[in-house]
Formats: structure tokens, C-alpha cells, sequence
């Protein structure tokens, strides 16, 4: 029995610095609880700003088969079939070339080492600095360019610029404004400075696929930890914010549970989708 007045039928969940700490693996506690989550019958979906092949190893190792939604909202995709047939591609938002190119000059010049996902490869200059961690991190080969704006012919999937923290929070407001009506602007990580299409927001990819699925917004909680989670968690009828994410996502949150170290997406699903008694 669900923790709330209206029981949770889906349930989004971010990974980086939610499910998954610097050692990129999933604590016991939290696969424990997801698992039980879905054997109960709720929908459980990833909402993350990553590429699609680099969340699919982490869904799938959770059970999971709903569509998983990628790139801050901007592509939403099935999971591929037993048969190994690929997952169809249900919704994808792209950027113009143009402002790709322009949100690269715009990183550089401020000290950012900006990469771009098209479709969904990864795409880097050949003198990348950034270019071994983000391809750990993410579990992706990158495809190395000479030219990196000279190389994009169309749209693109998503521009992502690295830069030491907190260098992509303070120059957040900045980039926000530069490129307001023409890009949506965001931090993903401590070090990460994202553009995609004007609009793209978790928030708004949940909507969609809850639509989707027939599920009131009341009925859908997620958890995140950084601003491109804000929009989501204001979104939903039981947003839930890490206990170390910045205050400015708390506030958009309806629910504050415990940090990452504390198993604090296991303690809030276990409280509010599971119905039990907080420790």
C-alpha cells in the first residue's frame, strides 16, 4: 500500500548523483527497492540527461521496460526487445545546427570544453581535454572531429560543455539569457553546462509519457538531485529532491529525503510508494 493518499503508478527516476554516486553503481538498497517498486505494479522510468547507450545498461539491470527518457527530455525510446530488435524511438526534439555551433563558441570562450550529441553519438574535437573522463563516465567511444562546430551539418540532440565546478552554476543565469527563445539551458552535473531545443525538460518529457500511458501527473512521483531535475519535480504531483541537491531544487520539490550516501531514493520510495514507516 502506497505511503500517499493517491497511490504512485509511475515513477521517475534520475541516475547520476540519484541512483548512481561517483562509483557509477547502484547500491543494494536502492536496486532492492526499485525492484520491489515495479513487482508491485508501478511504472518505473530513468530521466536523465544521458545518452540513450549509456542509460540502457542501467535500466535494464533494473527490471525495467518502459521507455527510458534521455537527453533532458529530448528523446524518449523503448528499450530494445528480447530479440535483440532496437527499441523504437517515440519522441525527438532537436536544436539547430546554427545554435549548436553558436553554444560552442559561447563555452569556449568562458573556459568550457563542450562536446555535442547527435542522434545519439558523441561527438568531440580531436584536442578535447575533457574527452577520457566523459567517455569513462559514460561508457561511450567518442567519434573525434578536427573541427568540431564545422562538423555539424543539421540538427543536434544536445551540446554538453564541461568546465571545473562551480563554473557551469555560476555561469548558468548567463547562458540562460543568451540563448533564451533559442536553446533551454542547463546544469546536470557540478561540471556539466547543457543546451538542447528550446522547451526540452524532463518535466515536460514525464508529462508527455504519463500522458502516454494514461497515468494522471497526481500518480506519478520522481526523485533528482540538480537543476535540469527542477522542472520535473515541480511537474509531478510528489517530486522528490536529494538531500545534497542545490536549494534552488528543493524548493521545486514537494519532498526532501536523505543524500545519495544515505540511500535516500530507497528511503523515499520505501515511504512513499511502498507505504512503509520511515526509519
Amino acid at each position: 500500500m502506497s505511503g500517499l493518499e493517491r497511490p504512485v503508478r509511475l515513477l521517475a527516476l534520475d541516475l547520476d548523483g540519484t541512483l548512481l554516486g561517483s562509483d557509477r553503481i547502484i547500491r543494494p538498497r536502492v536496486r532492492s527497492a526499485v525492484a520491489e517498486a515495479i513487482e508491485s505494479g508501478v511504472i518505473v522510468t530513468i530521466a536523465t540527461g544521458r545518452m540513450y547507450r549509456s542509460t540502457l545498461p542501467f535500466a535494464t539491470s533494473l527490471g525495467i521496460v518502459a521507455p527510458i527518457i534521455c537527453y533532458q527530455g529530448a528523446y524518449v525510446r523503448d528499450l530494445p526487445a528480447r530479440d535483440g530488435t532496437p527499441g523504437r524511438l517515440l519522441l525527438h526534439r532537436t536544436m539547430p545546427g546554427v545554435v549548436a555551433r553558436e553554444a560552442i563558441g559561447w563555452a569556449r570562450a568562458r573556459g568550457f570544453d563542450p562536446h555535442v550529441n547527435v542522434d545519439d553519438r558523441l561527438v568531440m574535437q580531436a584536442d578535447a581535454t575533457s574527452a577520457e573522463d566523459y567517455e569513462r563516465l559514460s561508457g561511450i567511444g567518442a567519434e573525434f572531429v578536427e573541427d568540431l562546430p564545422a562538423a555539424i551539418r543539421g540538427p543536434v540532440t544536445k551540446v554538453l560543455a564541461v568546465g571545473r565546478a562551480p563554473l557551469p552554476e555560476q555561469w548558468l543565469a548567463e547562458a540562460r539569457a543568451a540563448f533564451e527563445g533559442r536553446a533551454q539551458v542547463t546544469v546536470s552535473h557540478p561540471e556539466y553546462l547543457e543546451w538542447n531545443a528550446p522547451g526540452v525538460t524532463k518535466g515536460r518529457a514525464v508529462r508527455w509519457l504519463a500522458r502516454r500511458l494514461g497515468i494522471p501527473l497526481a500518480e506519478t512521483m520522481a526523485i533528482g538531485d540538480q537543476y535540469n531535475d527542477a522542472e520535473m519535480l515541480a511537474e509531478v504531483g510528489h517530486g522528490v529532491a536529494m538531500g545534497d541537491s542545490p536549494e534552488a531544487v528543493r524548493v521545486a520539490a514537494r519532498h526532501v529525503t536523505a543524500t545519495i550516501a544515505q540511500d535516500g531514493a530507497a528511503l523515499a520510495i520505501e515511504t512513499l510508494v511502498l507505504g512503509r514507516e520511515a526509519a
